[in-house]
Order: C-alpha cells, then structure tokens, then sequence
C-alpha cells in the first residue's frame, strides 16, 4: 500500500449529471426543465410572496394595530429579587450599576420596580420608575425610594 494506488471505496465517488450535453446523454433538449415557460429559463426567479397570479396574503390580510414611537420599555425587577440581591451581596444600597454588576438588567436599559414579594430589610432603592406597591413595601420597611 503506497500513495500511488490509493482509491476511494467503490460506490463513494459519484459523477453528477451533465444537463444539456445532447441526445446522447438522457439529458439533453429540455435539460430536465420540462417545455417552455418562465421556470424553463435561466435566471428564473418569482417574486417573494408570489401565489400564481392569487392575491398574495400579506395583500389579502388587512393592515393592524400601530407600534407607538413613544413607549418605554422598562425592565421589570420585583421586590422579591432586591430582597435577595441585598442577602446575597450583604449591601443596604441597590442602585442601577449594582443591578447591571449582578446581571439583571443591561446597562442602557431602564429599571422599574414591581411590589410582588416580601421585604425584609431597610434598602435605599436607586430605579427609573417605582409602582405604587414597591414605593409602599419599600418606605413600609423605612428605606428610601429614588428615583433617577
């Protein structure tokens, strides 16, 4: 066994078809495209979308709703998360680069805090916007709610 008698297993190398090479091979005339017609011509592409000729549905369906330019987003945390941040990082003061540190929000979002939990410690909390029930839960505990 040398380079010079090396071959690949019987069966593994296949030639392809060779469309369009006369009568000769099976695969001359129509080159397997069948007659005439758009699909039969090189360059042939249809249009994103295209039924045939049928109103397409993006055309069908009709237009819906509007997405309103003005809205923020903010990204919610709850009370419950601050509570085990706090526990977790031994710090009585929860401002927005201490949730970015800790990988609960993204430096360019915006944060508001949500009431659903217990607290159980006295926090100074730092956030874009505050519900009515975290503002309570928060100063019910006599910490201290800022707002950025």
């Amino acid at each position: 066994m040398d380079l010079s008698n090396l071959k690949p297993a019987k069966g593994s190398v296949k030639s392809n078809k060779r469309l369009g090479r006369g009568q000769g091979s099976g695969k001359g005339g129509t080159s397997t495209r069948g007659h005439k017609g758009a699909k039969s011509r090189s360059g042939y592409s249809k249009k994103i979308g295209f039924e045939g000729g049928q109103m397409p549905l993006q055309r069908r369906v009709p237009k819906y709703g509007f997405k309103n330019i003005n809205r923020v987003e903010y990204k919610a945390i709850n009370i419950s998360t601050l509570q085990a941040l706090s526990e977790k990082l031994k710090v009585d003061k929860i401002d927005f680069q201490t949730l970015v540190t800790a990988g609960l929000v993204s430096k360019n979002a915006m944060v508001k805090i949500l009431g659903n939990g217990l607290l159980e410690k006295t926090l100074e909390v730092h956030a874009h916007a505050f519900s009515k029930s975290a503002v309570a839960a928060i100063e019910a505990k006599k910490g201290t709610v800022v707002i950025l």
